[in-house]
């Protein structure tokens, strides 16, 4: 439904691949290097593109959620880091956060 959020979805190879592709600048924003790191779960908002916001395993018992842009592939298909919050939790909500 455009505009509005999806339900939390269970992680896809797709949501990884996007993942992958923002692991540089997430751990240059929280000055960490990720050995794990596995997405676990996501939402996703259809705007010109794709907003999501994905649940990522990153060790033990602690979990990052990303905030991420995905431009349609006729605005050149970028993949970009709106934001990321840590200190997240297996249970704690995805919602719509920038930083």
């Amino acid at each position: 439904m455009d505009g509005g959020w999806s339900e939390t979805m269970d992680a896809t190879e797709e949501t990884q691949r996007i993942c992958d592709q923002v692991k540089g600048p997430v751990e240059k924003q929280t000055g960490k290097n990720y050995r794990v790191y596995t997405a676990v779960k996501y939402r996703m908002q259809i705007v010109a593109g794709e907003n999501l916001i994905i649940k990522v395993h990153v060790g033990g018992a602690d979990y990052i959620h990303l905030s991420v842009f995905q431009e349609l592939p006729c605005n050149g298909g970028k993949t970009v880091l709106s934001g990321v919050e840590q200190h997240q939790t297996k249970d704690s909500p995805l919602v719509s956060f920038t930083n």
